[in-house]
């Protein structure tokens, strides 16, 4: 039996990204490459003429906007954090 929050379709790198979207105290090394890489495989992402991101995943939405440098801030993180919960997914593994 599976653990309906693990998610089983996401790369190792991936898994990687999110441990570390999930760690505390917040990783201040996270670069959007990662972040929008794992998006693109678990979420429904948009990139707007505007040049920010709307993410949809399960009921949450978000909007995200590229950073200047290639780490995200630390409340990019929290709001990804949230989304993430919020739609079941945490990088545990059994």
């Amino acid at each position: 039996m599976t653990d309906a929050t693990e998610p089983l379709h996401v790369s190792q790198h991936h898994r990687t990204t999110l441990e570390h979207i999930e760690r505390h105290p917040t990783t201040h090394n996270l670069e959007w490459n990662d972040v929008i890489g794992l998006l693109d495989e678990i979420a429904d992402v948009r990139e707007e003429h505007d040049g920010k991101f709307v993410v949809k995943l399960g009921e949450g939405r978000i909007v995200l906007t590229k950073p200047k440098h290639k780490d995200v801030d630390e409340q990019m993180v929290l709001d990804l954090r949230h989304l993430l919960h919020n739609a079941g997914y945490n990088s545990e593994k059994k």
